[in-house]
């Protein structure tokens, strides 16, 4: 993460995502595409993380939502989820002042229960450190994944409904939302998702239900600041009708 100017003079502020979330697919099988191995893949992928933060802040986008580690990726051989592990620890102790100087508040989203103390405590000391930070929302998705945040927040209205904190017949789609990861941030305009697959993988479902989709051919190692900004100015030709017809978008 690099000092940052102000703004990207490419972009025109109204035509441009608020909020994008990405699935940085593709490390591993870069690194062994590379004749080395997943663990190189993912050590490269790091770097395209801080060039995909700093051009984030160079558009001065709102917020970031990066899928760092699912629910399922438990399931991963287990020196690479103790190397993720690791990198991620890591990231957060290096990279908390520069978050600071850059004006990026951290969000860690997704079921902390799961980390070593240790990472919870470190989690827990920077998002506390960047609590103030207005530039960008950086938000991380560690052990995360979309139903589990559906059903968490479906739980905790449950909760209010049985301590009468609320009148379940009066429940909307609001009250729902209200109790969802990133429940304060603007809902995903675009999703990106990287090394050619064609699926959401359980990302970020509630808040992403009508973002626009841009899959990228290219492995997250690969993936520039100018990949990023290609894909800001594909969502600006984008109609978003968000079930209106496109005679009354442009009316």
């Amino acid at each position: 993460m690099s000092d940052l100017p102000n703004s990207h003079s490419s972009f025109v502020k109204e035509a441009q995502p608020k909020h994008i979330a990405v699935i940085m697919d593709g490390n591993g099988r870069w690194g062994i595409e590379q004749k080395n191995s997943r663990i190189h893949g993912l050590k490269a992928g790091f770097e395209t993380v801080k060039k995909v933060i700093t051009a984030s802040r160079k558009v001065e986008l709102d917020s970031l939502t990066l899928f760092a580690f699912s629910t399922e990726n438990w399931s991963r051989p287990q020196k690479e989820v103790d190397f993720i592990m690791k990198l991620l620890l890591k990231a957060l102790e290096k990279e908390s002042a520069k978050m600071m100087s850059n004006d990026i508040k951290l969000t860690v989203i997704g079921d902390k229960s799961r980390f070593s103390r240790v990472m919870q405590k470190k989690i827990q000391e920077v998002e506390e450190l960047t609590q103030h930070c207005k530039g960008l929302n950086l938000n991380l998705a560690i052990n995360y994944g979309g139903r589990w945040d559906i059903l968490e927040a479906a739980k905790q209205l449950a909760r209010d409904a049985l301590e009468n904190k609320i009148d379940i017949a009066g429940v909307e789609e609001n009250d729902l939302n209200a109790r969802m990861s990133l429940a304060e941030q603007a809902p995903v305009d675009l999703m990106i998702r990287t090394s050619g697959e064609y699926r959401i993988s359980n990302f970020v479902l509630w808040q992403a239900a009508y973002a626009e989709l841009y899959f990228s051919d290219l492995c997250w190692p690969e993936f520039s600041e100018q990949d990023f900004y290609a894909a800001i100015e594909w969502f600006s030709t984008r109609q978003r009708r968000f079930g209106l017809t496109g005679e009354q978008i442009v009316s």
